[in-house]
């Protein structure tokens, strides 16, 4: 029966309507030159249903893809008689949770790929810079675990109906027609008019309540290079569409910054974007998915108490009541991630010849054993390049040994209030990391040998501009560190605080001390940014976080080639490296400014990269898909192209380029 006159043939469509409306099946003869928008066309007609249909198109679920290009026939696509085709909506409601975890229920493209579904989502909630943000799955929770944290999830993840728009009018979301275009003043930066605030902008500008300390401790916290691995493994394919990645709709899905380097960070313009990165750096300190000092614990949970006071006082918060503008951008200028690549970093022209740091440090190797662990000597900073000799008399002769800091790891050992200061260098040697400590006596010392550690580290030195502004922000970090009370500054009253001090410190440290003596060390470490204004707060904590060892490190388990056991590889914005899984510690790192190329071969499953000096490696991953570490390189790589005058224009095109996967 399926093949009568002229080759003709039924094919079964299944017509989904709005939510809660049932479906229709419809039987069409049809023949395989038939194009596919005529065969949404008889659809329609046979539908005859009064209705705006311009948003639908045709889903082939058993080859779980699209049928987009409506001038190809059913021949072309290789549709038969037994192909199961739904005439669907391409915009279906999602569950997104922000980085503040709060839930809202927004309409997304379910046909265009997610770097454009990704950049709907943020025109809607006025985030700028959408790609260096990106949907990831949720863990599964172990099933014993979800009774218990039913609690902890409806106190969180309550959903805040973001479809307030009547209907899809004109094909596209009502939502974006009328209001979603926001159009700034360029005067004051300022959205032009109220209906760009669409829904208030409160629930994304306004920093959340911290939970009871019962409920933080419910929530799942990563523990394991496993667990950390297994998150990682959960981001969506950009160049492909939810659809196409099993997604269905109401599904929950996390908005989360992906890619560490938040570039032309303006406080005119990123309240939503800056509070939400706030948000994600508290939630990342408060669930311990990354590691720092009880003293760092201790700012950020004072920083934490400043924005919760600030945020509840009954003052109304608006711009207005902000510092200049250019007064936060001058105390916070490195805030943007510095790539190599990136033009803002240059030399400076008044200098001729290249600074040189002299002093007298002390160092300490591990593995020579010497029965004075630290030992002082005269240290020479010059280039990239540390030497340090048996004192300063003896500078002018053959150094006892030169420390090459080119691709170095620069980790800090320091103790503000014990006044302990130190660097630890992990150096690049044939064997793996060489690793060397050094111990500066004060804080000034320390902020300008850091801060040309850092540099030397990327290959350059302090003739470059940004070198000023690291030693300015390490100061900044260190004295937002002290938690020792200036002399003849009186006790803090333990009852101004008026909040529970447990909320802002992770479940660990809550557990360290009493109430009473948290809430003394939070107030005692507030003194020393209990001035900043609420915005400067946010981009302190952002700023503090990006100063932790840790920052922007996403981490999976690979098995590199020529090797039998598993291996951490760690992923940030301008490096890998190849962590050993006992240890914890680098073995080796490699500079995306040293990157020739990289390639993947997609049927061993493995990422090949070639560097500088005839290096070469090349892994396969073990903890997901290798299409996601292909892509976290290639974002960064992307990224690094951006510069302020392309205006905010993105060319998808290179991205899905450097990013996609067989092409």
């Amino acid at each position: 029966m399926a093949t009568t006159v002229a080759n003709s043939w039924e094919l079964t469509i299944q017509v989904d309507q709005r939510e809660g409306d049932e479906g229709m099946k419809f039987k069409l003869r049809v023949k395989g030159d038939l194009h596919v928008g005529g065969l949404m066309l008889k659809l329609v007609e046979k539908i005859k249903a009064p209705q705006d249909w311009s948003d639908h198109a045709i889903w082939w679920e058993q080859k779980s893809c699209w049928l987009l290009k409506t001038h190809w026939t059913l021949d072309k696509y290789g549709v038969q008689a037994d192909a199961d085709l739904r005439y669907t909506p391409q915009h279906k409601p999602l569950c997104i949770q922000l980085p503040n975890m709060k839930t809202i229920k927004l309409p997304v493209t379910f046909s265009g790929v997610v770097f454009r579904a990704v950049a709907e989502i943020c025109k809607a909630l006025n985030i700028r810079r959408s790609e260096e943000l990106s949907l990831l799955k949720p863990v599964d929770e172990p099933k014993k675990k979800k009774k218990k944290d039913k609690g902890a999830e409806s106190a969180i993840d309550e959903i805040l109906n973001m479809d307030i728009a009547s209907g899809m009018a004109g094909g596209a979301l009502g939502l974006y027609s009328k209001t979603m275009t926001p159009t700034y003043d360029p005067e004051s930066g300022s959205p032009a008019s109220s209906t760009s605030l669409w829904f208030g902008e409160s629930p994304l500008t306004a920093s959340q309540p911290n939970l009871p300390p019962e409920e933080l401790a419910k929530l799942y916290k990563p523990l394991t290079v496993d667990d950390k691995a297994a998150i990682n493994a959960g981001w969506l394919d950009s160049s492909r569409s939810l659809m196409e990645q099993g997604i269905q709709e109401n599904d929950r899905l996390l908005l989360r910054f992906k890619y560490h380097c938040f570039f032309d960070l303006n406080p005119k313009y990123d309240a939503v974007r800056i509070t939400q990165l706030y948000e994600q750096a508290r939630w990342a300190i408060l669930l311990e998915e990354i590691d720092c000092t009880e003293e760092e614990m201790l700012m950020f949970a004072s920083l934490q108490y400043h924005i919760c006071k600030l945020t509840l006082s009954t003052e109304p918060l608006t711009n207005s009541n902000e510092p200049e503008i250019d007064e936060v951008e001058a105390a916070l200028s490195n805030l943007e991630s510095t790539l190599e690549g990136r033009n803002a970093d240059k030399i400076l022209e008044d200098i001729t010849d290249i600074p040189k740091l002299e002093d007298t440090l002390k160092l300490f190797r591990p593995k020579r054993l010497t029965l004075k662990p630290y030992k002082e000597y005269w240290f020479v900073f010059r280039d990239t390049t540390i030497s340090y000799f048996k004192n300063k008399e003896s500078a002018n002769k053959e150094p006892i040994e030169q420390l090459h800091l080119r691709g170095c790891e620069v980790i800090p050992d320091v103790n503000v209030t014990e006044r302990k200061f130190g660097l630890k260098l992990l150096l690049p040697a044939a064997d793996g990391m060489n690793e060397v400590y050094i111990r500066c006596d004060n804080e000034t010392q320390y902020a300008k040998w850091k801060a040309a550690c850092i540099l030397a580290s990327k290959g350059k030195t302090m003739a470059y501009s940004s070198y000023r502004t690291e030693v300015k922000n390490i100061q900044s970090f260190l004295q937002m560190k002290s938690l020792a009370p200036p002399p003849g500054q009186a006790a803090p009253d333990v009852e101004s605080m008026e909040m529970n001090a447990e909320c802002f410190v992770s479940p660990r440290y809550a557990k360290k001390y009493k109430t009473k003596q948290l809430t003394t060390r939070i107030l005692e470490a507030h003194h020393n940014i209990s001035q900043l204004s609420l915005m400067e707060a946010k981009m302190r904590f952002i700023q503090a976080w990006q100063s932790l060892p840790e920052f922007g490190i996403k981490y999976y388990i690979v098995r590199f080639r020529g090797s039998k056991k598993d291996e951490l590889l760690g992923i940030s914005y301008n490096r890998l490296i190849r962590i050993d899984m006992s240890t914890g510690l680098p073995v080796t790192t490699w500079r995306f400014s040293s990157m020739k190329q990289w390639n993947v071969n997609w049927e061993i499953k493995q990422v090949a990269i070639e560097f500088d000096q005839s290096v070469s490696i090349a892994f396969s991953c073990q903890s997901c898909d290798c299409k996601v570490v292909h892509e976290y390189i290639g974002g960064y790589i992307f990224l690094s192209t951006r510069s302020k005058d392309q205006n905010e224009t993105l060319d998808e095109e290179l991205f899905h380029k450097l990013t996609g996967g067989q092409d």
